[in-house]
């Protein structure tokens, strides 16, 4: 996976300018809140310099009402300017997020299969948080300040240019540190997320398999295995903290040694008579108004870096290849036949490492081939390949003649149905999952499927039928329930390829009659592969392929397997002792 970091050119020209109108509003707003937050300083020398010395009350009236003006808008400015840019700091952020959730459903599933569901979910909601900081308040309080701090050093220099220039000794030195330190926090940040992306990952994980943990009184690993998670985050938050602390820190030291320098030639230069004391609280003033900024900007400088590490993770999943880009796959199917032919194909999941080996077949339009072998001999890779979830190291596989790695993927799965054998049913209804491949089927059409797959026998005693509520992956059906839906599912979506993983594993004997009926019409007309673990429910294919390390060991029917006593034999009569 390759690394990507993001630049403030990118950032510019993706983020900020295709927003400017706001942001601009931003800056007009920030720029005539800082202007008003000067007048304070300026009305504290004419109060000290002039108005008091002279008693005079009509003026003291009229500075007043310019104080009291400049604080209102200050304080409307402000309100303005944080509904304004913060509202669409969370539009970008919601943006960004289905953004990189529309890009990573579309990556190739070898992608998950190697990386945890939970990682991605924190790739999806928590990298993207950060650029909250680069169009909301954030990024405007930095040019504000940089604004603020700039006019108040131009005030200081014209009220008293050498306690100005002693000022700026500790502020430079300041500059330098913080460049320092920010550089080095943002490795810190990227750290972190890809931290809290591996426990978010973990405790997804966890959750998810409660009944296998609680099954095998493995509570006090799973405690300690999150808990290990959770020290490493801490320990990176510990990391970034120092850093940021000792920012702060020099801040503060550096600044107060400037303050006490101030102190001591401001209090000499009045006694000399070269300064008034209305100069001396001016500057004084000015002085924390070029500071302050200074100091914030340091924190502001911390979550535009967090901005930063956030996009880097996030633009480095951007950065991977789609599974159907429209670069190589621009063939549109129509209506399909369903004729497979694989042509020598081979497929490493590993560089070197075949798990697919000069596989060569044919499945004929409607006809029906059973993938059998034991356990990691290839035959669930073979159906993959298949399904198009994996596409072949070398050698070639064609649908109706046309090669499948240039057919676009939505014209080839729109007719393709899988129903698994441990099959994935989404939290919801019974209808909705039914639904899933169709949303807009009739009522009619559902009622077909629900009927063909026998759904309707234990939905009948359910108080809400249809409507019943499932639980997260249809956690409150048994396996044979769970199995009929998913059945039902691929006979509603009325696919020219169907791909069965043992489609009746999870079935009573009962249950499993009404199936393999309702299998038998699904099948009908339907290009078929079947991975089958229990070889009796293939006898009737029209080939059977046995699978070993890779490559086709045998082929043919049943009864011709049978009669060869090969490895199909051995098989057979191996379950059937059992």
């Amino acid at each position: 996976m390759s690394k990507s970091k993001v630049t403030i050119g990118y950032v510019f020209s993706t983020i900020i300018w295709p927003r400017r109108k706001y942001v601009f509003i931003g800056l007009f707003l920030i720029i005539i809140s800082r202007l008003a937050n000067l007048v304070l300083p300026y009305a504290s020398k004419i109060l000290m310099d002039d108005i008091i010395p002279e008693g005079d009350m009509n003026q003291l009236k009229t500075l007043l009402i310019v104080v009291v003006s400049a604080v209102t808008i200050q304080a409307i400015t402000s309100f303005s300017l944080t509904r304004i840019l913060s509202v669409e700091a969370q539009h970008l952020i919601a943006q960004l997020r289905a953004r990189v959730q529309r890009h990573i459903i579309q990556l190739p599933v070898r992608f998950f299969d190697n990386t945890k569901t939970g990682e991605l979910v924190s790739r999806i909601m928590t990298d993207v948080e950060g650029v909250r900081n680069l169009v909301g308040t954030g990024l405007v309080q930095l040019f504000g300040g940089i604004l603020t701090s700039f006019i108040s050093l131009f005030l200081l220099i014209s009220i008293s240019p050498m306690m100005t220039l002693y000022v700026l000794v500790p502020v430079a030195i300041f500059g330098v540190i913080s460049l320092k330190a920010f550089g080095y926090i943002r490795p810190i940040f990227r750290e972190r997320g890809k931290i809290n992306a591996e426990v978010t990952g973990r405790l997804t994980e966890t959750l998810g398999g409660v009944r296998v943990i609680k099954g095998f009184n493995a509570e006090a690993q799973e405690i300690r295995t999150f808990e290990e998670g959770v020290e490493r985050l801490f320990r990176n938050v510990r990391k970034s903290l120092t850093s940021t602390s000792l920012v702060t820190s020099s801040a503060t030291f550096l600044l107060g040694l400037a303050s006490t320098g101030i102190m001591g030639i401001g209090g000499y230069m009045i006694m000399e008579n070269n300064l008034t004391f209305g100069e001396f609280l001016s500057f004084t003033l000015y002085l924390g108004f070029m500071i302050a900024p200074i100091v914030q900007m340091s924190n502001i400088g911390s979550q535009l870096t967090e901005a930063f590490a956030g996009l880097d993770r996030t633009e480095e999943i951007m950065n991977m290849p789609l599974e159907d880009d429209g670069s190589e796959r621009n063939v549109k199917l129509d209506i399909i036949n369903g004729d497979v032919r694989f042509d020598h194909v081979s497929f490493a999941y590993e560089e070197g490492k075949n798990v697919v080996k000069d596989v060569s077949f044919e499945s004929p339009a409607g006809s029906v081939t059973a993938l059998v072998g034991t356990s990691g001999s290839g035959k669930t890779t073979i159906a993959g390949l298949a399904a198009s979830f994996l596409n072949p190291e070398s050698g070639t596989i064609t649908v109706d003649g046309l090669d499948l790695s240039k057919v676009t993927l939505q014209s080839f799965r729109n007719q393709l149905g899988v129903v698994l054998q441990d099959d994935f049913l989404f939290e919801g209804s019974i209808r909705e999952n039914i639904l899933f491949p169709r949303p807009d089927a009739s009522e009619e059409q559902l009622h077909t499927a629900v009927a063909a797959a026998h759904v309707n026998e234990f939905t009948d005693r359910f108080e809400d039928g249809l409507d019943t509520l499932i639980g997260e992956r249809g956690v409150k059906l048994s396996g044979g329930q769970r199995q009929r839906i998913a059945i039902a599912r691929a006979i509603l979506a009325d696919p020219r390829i169907l791909i069965l993983d043992e489609a009746t594993s999870n079935l009573d004997t009962e249950s499993e009659t009404f199936i393999q009926a309702s299998l038998k019409e699904l099948m009908k007309g339907r290009t078929t592969f079947v991975i089958a673990h229990r070889l009796s429910t293939i006898r009737q294919a029209d080939q059977i392929l046995v699978v070993e390390d890779g490559q086709i060991a045998e082929r043919g029917r049943h009864d011709e397997l049978i009669e060869k006593q090969g490895r199909y034999y051995q098989l057979y009569t191996y379950q059937a002792r059992i």
